[in-house]
């Protein structure tokens, strides 16, 4: 008989990032399904769902719910790293995890959070290393104004200074704002070389669609694009190129990198449970730490091990350009082969 296992999912099921969501939760779901009809396992995971609805102020109290009333202790969940700092402190508090399946701006390493998708050694160093010779040293910097738009503008803007490039401009939308005809308008008068795009939802989709009627030839670069977003864009994303882990060919499984993060966090879950029981009640360190050179994940900095593909968009779907093999994620960048580009460490007074 399986053994009966509670895990949390905390996704925004409706919202501004909502599409991000459902690929998530559609390979979460795809994978739990798989797991309790597999007879070779011994696990069975019950999902204990809770929708904050796009509403940041929801994400601490709903996480506190599922602690609380039921007995998971790991959560498949967030979106943005606004929301993944918000339960940080619930998670701190009940000894509990939370499996993050997004891309994300690196410099943490929480002992309660696995990082399941890229960090910028896996996503924005290949994708600089791979445009800038190619397009340019003059970068314009757009973002929304919080945690990723903030760090993913800071760390571009040192690796592009460093090797004598330029930076045009940098602007921030509040999340979820659309009027981006200034910002459009600034490009257009500053003409750079190409741009980097680290708006989410509509904001993003605005933009791209601004940018493809007033400035159809500037090259407009992300790190957290996926396919899943596609559809809402329509013809104006052709051209858009982008970095990650994972994108779409036909035949393949996952339809976007979130489908595929969100899969493969469960199917971790699932083995370690599997292979250790009672360990779905352990801390998240002794959990990582019971077979440590199994699987993809690494115990110290609990980020995963991935491959750095950068791809543009073609008629709703992506082709991939240019590939790296899977390298460890990199949080602070202090390994020396992360990417060519090497970050400077200066003393601050």
């Amino acid at each position: 008989m399986k053994r009966r296992i509670e895990i949390g999912i905390l996704l925004s099921r409706s919202g501004g990032y909502s599409a991000i969501s459902n690929a998530k939760y559609k390979g979460a779901m795809a994978a739990i399904a798989q797991v309790n009809q597999n007879p070779a396992l011994a696990v069975e995971l019950i999902p204990v769902e809770r929708d904050p609805l796009g509403q940041i102020d929801l994400y601490a109290p709903l996480c506190t719910e599922i602690l609380r009333d039921s007995e998971a202790r790991h959560i498949l969940g967030c979106v943005t790293s606004w929301s993944r700092k918000e339960v940080l402190p619930v998670l701190e508090r009940a000894g509990a995890a939370l499996w993050y399946a997004v891309p994300y701006e690196g410099f943490e390493a929480s002992a309660h959070v696995v990082y399941m998708h890229a960090c910028p050694n896996q996503h924005l160093l290949p994708l600089l290393d791979w445009a800038m010779p190619r397009f340019g040293q003059r970068m314009h910097l757009v973002a929304s104004n919080y945690i990723w738009g903030w760090e993913i503008n800071r760390l571009a803007r040192e690796v592009v200074t460093t090797r004598g490039g330029e930076i045009t401009g940098e602007r921030h939308l509040s999340l979820g704002e659309t009027g981006v005809d200034g910002m459009v308008e600034e490009i257009a008068a500053i003409r750079p070389d190409f741009v980097m795009n680290s708006l989410i939802g509509p904001s993003q989709y605005a933009f791209v669609a601004a940018m493809h009627e007033r400035m159809p030839g500037v090259p407009i670069l992300s790190c957290n694009l996926t396919e899943c977003e596609l559809p809402l864009m329509g013809a104006a994303s052709d051209g858009l190129i982008a970095a990650g882990p994972y994108f779409h060919t036909p035949g393949a499984a996952f339809e976007s990198s979130h489908e595929a993060a969100g899969h493969a966090a469960i199917m971790e879950m699932a083995r370690l449970f599997d292979a250790h029981p009672g360990s779905e009640r352990l801390s998240l360190a002794e959990l990582l730490s019971l077979d440590a050179n199994e699987g993809p994940i690494d115990p110290q900095t609990h980020h995963t091990s991935l491959p750095a593909l950068i791809a543009q968009a073609e008629g709703g779907a992506f082709r991939v350009l240019h590939s790296l093999p899977a390298r460890p994620g990199d949080p602070y960048l202090t390994r020396p082969d992360r990417s060519q580009t090497r970050q400077k460490l200066r003393l601050v007074t």
